[in-house]
């Protein structure tokens, strides 16, 4: 019964979690990139002359079989299909939160507590990587998943630590990296297993896969062109553009860590991520500006060691939290506050040293307060759920991107154009409106920004892309014509010379270029 009750209330904090707070989002960030790879995977005939489609970077992961498998059992879209793979493995994340809050001796009430505070999510600025991720992506499955594998090796269960690792492996193995040195270096035989197994999967699959590719060289170096685009396009990667201003937070959520460790009672198996986890990810700052600042090491773009920085913002979450309920335990109140004060923070505030809004700083102090009350009163959790919906209600994380005028255009295009039809987007600039468009009406689009961000992964396509990306200075029908393009799309009220209009609303005029 208990176990159930906990299953139960697990599973309504990860709904919530993705309803209300962090949320969740559809075609507004990656999934703008992953849905159109999925549904020409499905159907080969759809977004064919698209270059987004013809360089997928999903060979070396199991997500685009889980999905597209179970829509084909469901019989049910990409987007529900997706949601319901996020809810659930928001759920198994925050399964994991809860064995490491009980492993460190939280009785279950409290240990509730902890894991909504952590199901509010955290940014980890700089590597520009969240906790809970807002869209249905890769890193989105894989990172939960490894919160449950430190959960179980908390319960000194290596074995499903290690399948929690494999599964992780499956769906997006440069998350784990810094997990399978903890395992290694503890010899924990039993965790990497499974962990193999994954690996040898992995590897089968991406042989037999279907759709195109682009050959990887492993120890290609980057050259001059493509760095200057993946500056410009992806800057996350290079330390020098962002260290300045968000190395130091993690540098001192490290040592709250440390003392977090200090004051609880922290098994040893719990112990080797507490502190290896944190020193892995700093120690993947320096040797990334080594490898890929200095040495031009191609492959580093694609890994993105330093995201392992999540880590530190993730245990930070938990442990902080801990230590401040063992505090409220101890009836030392003032100090209980102290310690919720950064996990409580965090989802509302990417920059620990940068002050807070007036109404964020008040929203802030008075939830920490009541939840410092609420874990030694458990009758005041009410209060604390009252607390998290005036959060919800004053943090704004995201835009909303979509609009009926998007959605009308695609429609539009979806009845009235050919399947294989071409559109480009003249004076959209960075804006996201292309992406929602191309997911939506399921038309090519000749190139965008967001679509962009596989200059990371693919030197053919980046070098494809830019050529494009610069072709669009060019605002002439036939020019675009022979560039292969079929329909233009304006902002209202800019006409293209030598091109029919034939569709416009509010916001797009469109017209035919051949």
């Amino acid at each position: 019964m208990r176990r159930a009750a906990i299953a139960a209330a697990l599973l309504l904090m990860s709904f919530l979690s993705w309803k209300v707070f962090p949320g969740h989002t559809w075609l507004q960030q990656d999934t703008q990139i992953y849905a159109p790879i999925l549904e020409h995977l499905r159907d080969p005939q759809v977004l064919s002359r698209d270059i987004l489609v013809e360089h997928p970077h999903v060979s070396f992961t199991l997500y685009d079989e889980l999905t597209l498998g179970l829509v084909k059992l469901t019989g049910l879209g990409l987007e529900p299909v997706l949601d319901g793979l996020q809810i659930v493995f928001r759920a198994v994340g925050l399964w994991g939160v809860f064995l490491i809050a009980e492993s460190l001796g939280l009785e279950t009430g409290p240990a509730l507590l902890l894991v909504l505070l952590w199901s509010l999510g955290a940014t980890a600025k700089g590597p520009e990587v969240l906790t809970v991720e807002y869209e249905a992506v890769p890193r989105g499955f894989a990172f939960p998943l490894l919160m449950l594998a430190v959960g179980f090796a908390s319960r000194a269960n290596w074995r499903l630590s290690g399948f929690a690792t494999a599964a992780a492996v499956l769906i997006h193995p440069p998350t784990v990296w810094p997990v399978l040195l903890i395992y290694l270096g503890h010899r924990r035989w039993q965790a990497l297993a499974p962990v193999a197994g994954a690996v040898v999967v992995l590897a089968a699959v991406a042989k037999f896969e279907t759709g195109g590719s682009e050959s990887q060289h492993f120890f290609a170096v980057l050259p001059p062109a493509l760095e200057a685009l993946q500056r410009m396009r992806a800057a996350y990667n290079w330390i020098d553009t962002w260290w300045l201003e968000f190395l130091p937070q993690y540098v001192f959520l490290s040592f709250l860590i440390w003392l977090a460790v200090r004051r609880l009672p922290v098994r040893q198996e719990l112990r080797a991520f507490a502190y290896g986890l944190p020193v892995l990810a700093l120690l993947s700052v320096p040797s990334t500006f080594l490898t890929l600042n200095v040495g031009k090491w191609a492959l580093l773009p694609q890994l993105q060691p330093m995201r392992a920085l999540l880590f530190i913002t993730a245990l930070g979450s938990v442990l902080l939290a801990a230590a401040g309920c063992v505090a409220v335990r101890e009836r030392k109140y003032a100090e209980a506050f102290l310690w919720m004060l950064v996990p409580v923070l965090l989802p509302m505030h990417t920059n620990l040293f940068r002050p807070p809004t007036a109404i964020h700083a008040l929203v802030w102090l008075s939830l920490t307060g009541v939840l410092v009350l609420a874990v030694r009163h458990l009758w005041l959790i009410p209060a604390a759920a009252g607390a998290y919906w005036v959060m919800a209600a004053t943090v704004v994380l995201y835009p909303q991107m979509h609009a009926a005028v998007i959605d009308d255009l695609a429609g539009w295009a979806a009845k009235n154009t050919p399947r294989d039809a071409v559109f480009l987007f003249a004076d959209n600039g960075k804006a996201n409106a292309p992406g929602i468009f191309r997911a939506e009406a399921l038309r090519a689009v000749y190139v965008d920004w967001k679509g962009g961000g596989q200059v990371n992964y693919l030197p053919a396509f980046a070098e494809e892309w830019h050529r494009r990306w610069q072709a669009m200075r060019q605002t002439d029908g036939p020019h675009y014509a022979a560039l292969g393009v079929d329909y233009i799309v304006t902002s209202a009220g800019h006409e293209v010379p030598a091109a029919g209009k034939v569709y416009e609303n509010s916001r797009y005029w469109v017209y035919k270029a051949k």
